[in-house]
């Protein structure tokens, strides 16, 4: 198939200046990637085809052998007197050997949004970093979880010399501009068709190197030091609750704004109270003559009080009631949690003669009085029976 017009691959007229047609060629480029047009199976090709034009109509010797002769101009077979100045093109022509540096004029229009390479901005961020964020991990107790508390914590991290003001540099002397990447932060080497980019190595990505670095800091900007903060570790916290204090972090290199400090809340495990959310489960043993008869206990809260709990006549181990709001605040606001008691119905040991001949009188008497029992027992035989069967 013949080759297509350079000047209508790129969509010009013949007599575009160089930068209409670098203009051009930058437009195509981006509508033609195929990194943008996976779906089109004939992007590559145009992609190529356009780049092949570029790389002849950028050139102000080829661009005029091509206006002359055309495609014939970059043909091998081609006679001496088709060669501009008796020397001619290379073999092979446009888009091979030359695709690298037509391609490397747009990498800037092409990936430098995703490369984050905008030259002033870049050599801004070089000189100022912001600094790490930091996590310290607090455990506190149910109590402070349930009544809020403020800490005083001491947390080792980088802070801005006062002797440079973050600078890194000593006697009031400023850094200078990086020679080798001339403040960008980042180096470029051509390998092939791309462009690769790497962290510049005079500066290690900074933009600037210091010609007489502070003593008290080493060039660095920071030094490392504890800092006591006061932090308000508010009511209804519970294990992984986060909290987020801005700009108490890392310092940020050469002036830059620091990182934050996040605190990551761990709450111990309680001795009589276990956690659901805001609300809390106590269970509360109570002896077999109480669960019987039923009767009063006084149960604790989680506030350092108590309650006082009916206990219903015939109550069995495992039965639960409620105290309302005598759970957990709730974090953000909305009502607190319940308390819920688990009876554990408790078997007297170590009796007494008298104590053990009163319960075997007792147990004769009470063969009515045990529904459960006499339900299972009842089923156990179905059970045998139907085995038998």
């Amino acid at each position: 198939m013949a080759k297509r017009d350079f000047y209508d691959v790129l969509g010009i007229a013949k007599g575009a200046s160089p930068e209409e047609i670098k203009k051009a060629y930058r437009t195509k480029a981006k509508e033609l990637h195929p990194d943008r047009n996976s779906d089109n199976p004939d992007a590559e090709a145009q992609f190529k085809e356009a780049n092949e034009a570029y790389d002849v109509l950028k050139d102000p010797d080829k661009k005029a052998a091509y206006d002359r002769f055309g495609h014939a101009a970059f043909e091998g077979g081609m006679g001496g007197g088709a060669r501009p100045g008796g020397g001619g093109f290379r073999p092979g022509g446009p888009g091979q050997g030359d695709f690298a540096s037509a391609f490397s004029d747009v990498f800037d229009d092409l990936f430098g949004d995703f490369m984050g390479q905008q030259r002033g901005a870049g050599a801004a961020r070089a000189r100022a970093t912001r600094g790490n964020d930091l996590r310290y991990n607090l455990r506190v107790t149910l109590e402070d979880a349930f009544s809020g508390m403020t800490k005083t914590l001491n947390v080792p991290t980088s802070v801005t010399c006062d002797v440079c003001d973050g600078s890194g540099a000593a006697g009031g002397s400023e850094p200078q501009t990086c020679p080798t990447c001339s403040g960008l932060g980042k180096v470029r080497a051509q390998q092939g068709f791309f462009t690769v980019e790497r962290t510049c190595p005079t500066c290690n990505g900074l933009g600037q190197t210091i010609k007489n670095p502070c003593r008290n800091c080493g060039g660095a900007g920071r030094v490392e030091k504890d800092r006591s903060l006061s932090v308000n570790i508010p009511a209804g916290v519970e294990t992984g609750t986060r909290i987020r204090l801005a700009g108490e972090g890392e310092a940020g290199v050469r002036g830059g704004p620091a990182g934050d400090l996040y605190i990551f809340i761990d709450v111990k495990e309680h001795a009589l109270f276990q956690r659901d959310g805001t609300h809390l489960h106590c269970r509360v043993p109570v002896s077999m003559a109480t669960a019987a008869l039923g009767g009063e206990i006084d149960v604790p809260t989680i506030d350092g009080g108590k309650s006082r709990v009916k206990i219903p006549e015939g109550s069995q181990s495992g039965r639960q009631m409620r105290l309302r709001a005598k759970g957990m605040p709730a974090l953000r606001g909305g009502p607190p949690g319940d308390m819920f008691i688990e009876l554990a119905v408790e078997t007297p040991v170590k009796l007494s003669a008298r104590q053990k001949e009163l319960l075997r009188e007792f147990d004769k008497l009470s063969e009515e009085n045990n529904p459960q029992s006499a339900g299972f027992f009842k089923s156990v035989k179905g059970f045998w029976d139907s085995m038998k069967g």
